[in-house]
C-alpha cells in the first residue's frame, strides 16, 4: 500500500474515542500532498494542501509508509531529517492514539492475497 492509499484510509481506521474533543487539520507533505480534517467524531481526507493547517507533516512516501507500519523510529526519524513537523508538535504526538489497531490489523488481512 503507498503512502496516499494509507492516508486515504485513516478514516475507516480513525479512533473518535480517542479524538473527542480534537478539531484540527493535518497536512500530509508527501509526493500527492493530502490533508485531512478531524473533528470530534471522526475524520475526512482530502487532496491537495489546506489552507492552515494545525500541523504539517512532511516525509518521503517510503518513510511514510514505513512510519505507519512501525518499521520507522518516530524520534529518530524526526532527529535525522527524515520526518519534519511544523505546527502543533502535541497534536503530532497524539495522531498515532486516533488509529485505532485493531481496525488496522482488519484492513491489512483484508488486503493480504489468498
Amino acid at each position: 500500500m503507498t503512502a496516499k492509499e494509507m492516508i486515504l484510509k485513516m478514516p475507516e481506521v480513525f479512533n473518535s474515542e480517542a479524538a473527542k474533543d480534537t478539531n484540527a487539520v493535518i497536512q500530509f507533505d508527501i509526493s500527492e500532498p493530502l490533508y485531512g480534517v478531524i473533528n470530534g467524531d471522526g475524520m475526512q481526507v482530502f487532496e491537495g494542501q489546506a489552507t492552515n493547517p494545525t500541523v504539517t507533516i512532511a516525509a518521503s512516501d517510503d518513510n511514510l509508509v514505513k512510519l505507519f507500519k512501525g518499521q520507522l523510529n518516530v524520534m529518530m526519524a524526526f532527529m535525522i531529517g527524515q520526518l519534519k513537523i511544523k505546527g502543533d508538535m502535541m497534536l503530532a504526538q497524539r495522531l498515532k492514539s486516533f488509529i485505532d489497531s485493531e481496525k488496522v490489523a482488519a484492513l491489512n488481512n483484508q488486503q493480504k492475497p489468498s
